[in-house]
């Protein structure tokens, strides 16, 4: 069961970001982004072990293309190790601190309301969450337009990971590498998808 805390009589799922962490500094991150029920819209996998091959589906190639157009709205961040799966995404996301202050029109913008209070828990401008979550929006449109048969959707968070050293980014980028070919591992065992050679 997910984790719970209480808030005004009604029950939350907490956050899946790490408490206190400003998510617009500079780093490395990595993260992992799945499809809702795990749906496998992306593609498929051809063959096992060595010979395994990540085949994306039209729908797979928008997601690809997407993610690839980050850095061209985002003048903050740069992508590193990537792979689209049938279910999920895989990539690594490095904000660096940029001197450009543009604002892609598919961010959320702040809270500008009665309460000014809410722009203290709105994202910021150019936060990891803000980049996913323009990511996503922009990709589910897109697949849904093009394909409204689907009903392609995303799982509602997505898992991310702050990389501490060179060490663990060097690690971090095989496991992405080597994805499709632990993808027979992964396919049946959600819980793998999240999991770090």
């Amino acid at each position: 069961m997910e984790d719970v805390k209480k808030y005004k009589n009604k029950y939350r799922v907490k956050s899946a970001r790490r408490d206190g962490w400003d998510y617009s500094r500079a780093g490395e991150y990595f993260v992992t982004i799945c499809t809702k029920n795990q749906e496998m819209f992306f593609g498929d996998v051809f063959g096992e072990g060595e010979e395994a091959e990540m085949r994306l589906s039209e729908v797979g190639e928008i997601a690809k293309n997407f993610w690839l157009e980050i850095p061209r709205h985002f003048d903050n961040a740069t992508l590193d190790e990537f792979i689209v799966m049938p279910n999920h995404l895989h990539g690594i996301i490095i904000i660096y601190y940029g001197d450009g202050d543009r604002r892609d029109e598919a961010m959320p913008r702040l809270y500008e309301g009665e309460y000014p209070h809410m722009s203290k828990i709105s994202p910021k401008p150019k936060s990891l969450p803000v980049i996913i979550g323009s990511f996503k929006s922009i990709v589910t449109k897109t697949i849904n337009k093009k394909f409204p048969e689907i009903n392609f959707g995303w799982q509602e968070r997505f898992y991310d990971h702050i990389i501490k050293n060179e060490k663990e980014l060097y690690n971090i980028r095989d496991y992405i590498y080597f994805n499709v070919l632990k993808w027979h591992l992964d396919k049946n065992n959600p819980k793998n998808l999240f999991t770090q050679a």
